[in-house]
């Protein structure tokens, strides 16, 4: 079975950290019914859904993928980068626990999950302003009993590592090439997203399976175009939170669904 661990969009959602965009409203219903569509097209994609609850005192709660890497045989729980968000990582690990064995990041690491991209592997940990060069020590200690090897990458112009660079397929990313240079990741093949659509990379892999942020036209069509099959889905409110539809869940891949 694959589970994508979700939580509810907080009615704070308009105090949300912020670091590359400008503040602007966001609408609450449309942001919940966005994330609502969301988690229905995770289960149209063979996902169960496992909600953690709402945390209204937590702005940035609903990306929960910053609170946690998960690993076929480990689940690190991190120490986000930004205060406000550290309380978020409880509540996520208690559900982890059921899946995985628990590690975590300890001070004065720092360290959000969207800065981590698993290929094979190989954890490429992106250096950015939400995570530091001791958390990353950290993670390499942690993971290498298993076998992986972890490479920092310096990021500078985005908010994290997968919103310049995700996964499309075992040996295959879309890219920013403006926000990293793709040369950093050793022998991969890599697509670079139309250049209108700057935040089009980040996408997340479900299976063989890709979801792509609706509004990014142009660089749904240039996976069409190779042949994926890509699940467009409306996430306009939440971008406006520095949000990407990797944010918003933590896959966990059972044993069989591995690949």
């Amino acid at each position: 079975m694959r589970i994508a661990v979700t939580r509810p969009v907080p009615a704070s959602l308009a105090r949300c950290e912020l670091t590359h965009l400008a503040r602007v409203a966001i609408d609450i219903d449309r942001a919940i019914a966005q994330h609502q569509s969301y988690e229905e097209a995770l289960r149209m994609l063979g996902c169960a859904v496992r909600h953690i609850p709402v945390a209204d005192e937590l702005p940035d709660s609903l990306f929960v993928e910053d609170a946690a890497i998960v690993l076929d045989e480990v689940a690190i729980i991190t120490r986000p980068g930004a205060p406000s968000r550290r309380p978020e990582c409880d509540a996520v690990a208690r559900v982890l626990a059921e899946y995985r064995p628990l590690q975590t990041i300890v001070a004065p690491g720092t360290i959000d999950g969207g800065d981590v991209l698993r290929l094979g592997r190989t954890l490429y940990v992106g250096r950015s302003t939400r995570t530091n060069a001791d958390a990353i020590s950290q993670l390499a200690a942690a993971v290498a009993p298993f076998g992986y090897s972890v490479v920092a990458v310096p990021t500078a112009s985005c908010l994290h590592l997968k919103s310049a660079v995700t996964a499309v397929d075992a040996n295959r990313v879309i890219c920013n090439p403006d926000w990293i240079d793709p040369s950093v990741l050793a022998d991969v093949d890599v697509i670079a997203v139309d250049p209108a659509e700057p935040h089009a990379a980040n996408v997340l892999r479900v299976g063989h399976a890709i979801v792509c942020a609706a509004q990014h036209e142009r660089t749904v069509a240039i996976l069409r175009a190779r042949g994926y099959d890509v699940c467009a889905v409306d996430v306009s409110e939440l971008a406006k939170a520095e949000a990407g539809v990797t944010c918003c869940s933590v896959i966990i891949e059972e044993a069989g669904d591995r690949s």
